[in-house]
């Protein structure tokens, strides 16, 4: 049975999908969103970062509730989420990691959040990677051709080059066919037509985005 492994990272609550509480572990912590498992009555497996956003008796309360390791942050050369996210591979090896927590907020995080994946040590991990909020959910493709399976409360599709790359769109309400792109873009407000869609691309990093209003 695939391994979901759950990363909770400190963006607003305003974000959060719903019932989010009641999604399985494991469960990990990233800084605040530690604290914030805690309080939820989740117990996680781990907690990284420097924890900055709490204070002393916060980041005990953590310690005294967690089941597994806290994993400090040793330097500023990378954001908690990118420690967090190495961890969670290293240590817990999961088919999927579905990262909460990852949007809304600074945008100077978002972007670091988005653009994870085209770091060289993270890339390999891109295909198991997710970010969920409550009207998104982001998916990252390494080249080749695939079908993507419709969420069913989502209404539209967005398909984002994150690097140079040929994408074709085979059978969206708007298609594509061996299309170029030499920068990021964003192809918003696309559709599925039926239940699956198909695309493919030859090089580089594809971001699939599900999304509802």
């Amino acid at each position: 049975m695939p391994k979901t492994v759950r990363l909770l990272v400190g963006g607003p609550t305003t974000s959060w999908p719903a019932q989010l509480a009641q999604l399985p572990g494991p469960w990990v912590g990233a800084d605040r969103g530690a604290l914030r498992l805690v309080k939820m009555g989740i117990q996680p497996v781990i907690a990284v970062g420097d924890f900055d956003s709490i204070d002393a008796t916060e980041l005990a309360t953590v310690k005294q509730a967690l089941t597994g390791t806290v994993v400090i942050k040793p330097d500023q050369d990378q954001t908690d989420t990118q420690l967090a996210v190495k961890t969670i591979f290293k240590q817990l090896q999961p088919d999927e990691l579905i990262i909460y927590g990852a949007t809304g907020g600074r945008l100077d995080h978002l972007l670091a959040n988005l653009w994870l994946v085209l770091d060289p040590k993270f890339r390999a991990w891109a295909p198991q990677i997710k970010l969920v909020d409550q009207q998104n959910s982001v998916q990252f493709f390494l080249p080749g051709t695939y079908t993507l399976q419709k969420e069913i409360d989502k209404t539209y599709l967005a398909f984002v080059p994150m690097l140079p790359t040929h994408l074709t769109l085979a059978d969206a309400k708007y298609r594509l066919q061996d299309a170029y792109n030499d920068y990021p873009i964003s192809l918003a407000s696309n559709e599925f037509v039926g239940e699956t869609t198909q695309f493919s691309f030859d090089q580089g990093i594809v971001a699939v985005i599900q999304s509802c209003d």
